[in-house]
């Protein structure tokens, strides 16, 4: 704990100060049950009530190329613990990830000017979860809620959900954004 109350994280990305933990919440769901665009939304919406909103994409299929003789590559095999890239317009800072056991204190970390951090995807996560479900009409799914413990169901269909969770219309983003602010950023 330092002086002024925070807590002084040591992580493989260094040392810091963390004077609160930023709510990091994962939204959930089948593929393409909706969750890009209900999380574009989401974002556009809280960011007009003027907060900074950090993303996390889950994509455990995808490979961040590392083409051999590149500079990148040649960097990481000498020993490069991140790499940052650099285009005129954007940056992409990788590492190795091995596991998630850490990924809670890393997000503190990357993320310490938002003010929230949401996560598409990571179901097997330690993050609050919401998930978004639309039936299907040619694969029948049922949702993760009671299979899996969420907090909230954003959703058109008819379905059982566990006591106390949270329901809520994907057409309705206003209502999960005053969920959000009310569960997860009032003082």
């Amino acid at each position: 704990m330092t002086r002024s109350g925070g807590w002084l994280w040591k992580t493989v990305l260094g040392s810091f100060n963390v004077d609160r933990m930023i709510p990091v919440i994962s939204f959930i769901g089948h593929h393409n049950a909706g969750k890009t665009r209900l999380l574009t939304r989401l974002v556009e919406t809280l960011t007009e009530r003027g907060l900074r909103v950090g993303t996390v994409k889950h994509a455990p299929h995808l490979e961040i190329a590392d083409v051999p003789g590149t500079d990148s590559h040649q960097l990481r095999e000498a020993g490069s613990r991140r790499m940052l890239l650099l285009t005129r317009d954007n940056a992409m800072l990788t590492w190795q990830q091995r596991n998630l056991e850490r990924l809670d204190i890393d997000i503190q970390q990357l993320f310490s000017d938002c003010d929230i951090v949401l996560i598409e995807g990571l179901k097997r996560g330690p993050f609050p979860k919401i998930e978004v479900f639309r039936r299907s009409g040619e694969i029948s799914q049922e949702p993760f809620a009671g299979a899996i413990d969420v907090i909230a169901v954003v959703s058109d269909a008819s379905i059982a959900l566990p006591d106390g969770t949270a329901r809520f219309s994907p057409r309705d983003v206003e209502a999960l954004a005053d969920f959000l602010e009310v569960r997860f950023l009032s003082t």
